[in-house]
Formats: structure tokens, sequence, C-alpha cells
């Protein structure tokens, strides 16, 4: 598998360049069945939650597909998603413009989830950097995201 599913944070290319993977192309893609949660949370930041996807049946979350130059590189990705401790990584069926697409992405462990937290902003500007690769309605949820204010 040579494909990569940002949901999160990732969803900003510049992030995912700066962390060392090489990418061949950019683009949209969805992942149905599920939702967007802020339920990962931070040991670095009291009641801050990041990204993280949770089952469900009408959800669809949207996010970025990274075709990876080869099926190594997203090993490099599991020392930024702390996996297996914080996250997982899991194969996964996307979405895209030109069909369907086996992926990795990342889902966070139970022993690490809590309810009721919210992203810091500096966070959440990560998500929104994926723009161009957003819906306008998906685009306008997240901007409108309750967060936690840094500083």
């Amino acid at each position: 598998m040579e494909c990569y599913f940002a949901y999160g944070s990732n969803m900003n290319p510049a992030r995912v360049e700066a962390r060392g993977l090489r990418v061949l192309r950019v683009e949209a893609a969805w992942l149905p069945g599920f939702r967007l949660a802020f339920d990962k949370h931070s040991a670095a930041h009291q009641g801050a939650g990041h990204a993280n996807i949770a089952f469900d049946r009408n959800g669809l979350v949207e996010g970025v597909l990274y075709r990876l130059a080869d099926t190594d590189e997203i090993a490099k990705m599991d020392r930024f998603e702390s996996a297996p401790v914080n996250y997982s990584r899991e194969a996964m069926v996307v979405r895209t413009a030109a069909g369907k697409v086996a992926s990795w992405t990342y889902v966070a462990n139970p022993a690490v989830l809590r309810p009721g937290l919210k992203p810091p902003r500096s966070y959440l500007n990560h998500l929104l950097a994926g723009e161009p690769y957003l819906s306008r309605t998906y685009f306008r949820t997240l901007a409108g995201w309750e967060c936690l204010e840094d500083g």
C-alpha cells in the first residue's frame, strides 16, 4: 500500500513534507462510515484533543490522500503519530474522484481517548491548511469548531 489518508493535522501538506515523507501526489479523499472527533488527549496540553475518527454509519470524514513514493514511506509517520502507543496504523479504503483506494490511516487507541476535549487553535489551523482538498461545507464545519486558544 502506497497511500496515506490524513484527516487531522497532517492534512497540511507542508507539515507532511517537513516530516520527511516523499510524496508523489496529493488529492482529496473521503472515508465513509466514520466521523471526525477530537477525543485523543494531548499529554502536553490539559484539556486539548487531537484528531481521531470514530465509527458512524452515516458519517463521512474528508481528508487528504498522499500517494507515497514507496511502501516504506508510511513508517516515517509512525514516529510522529506515536504508533503503536497513541495511534494504531490501520488499512482503510477511501474514496477519491477516481474511485476507491486502499490506504493507511491512524486511529487513536482506546487508552488515550477522553470525552469533552477541544483542539488547540494552532492544531486546528493545520487541518484548515487542507482547504484545497476539502468541500466548502466540510471546511466551514472545521473552521467553526470550538477550540482552545493557544498562549
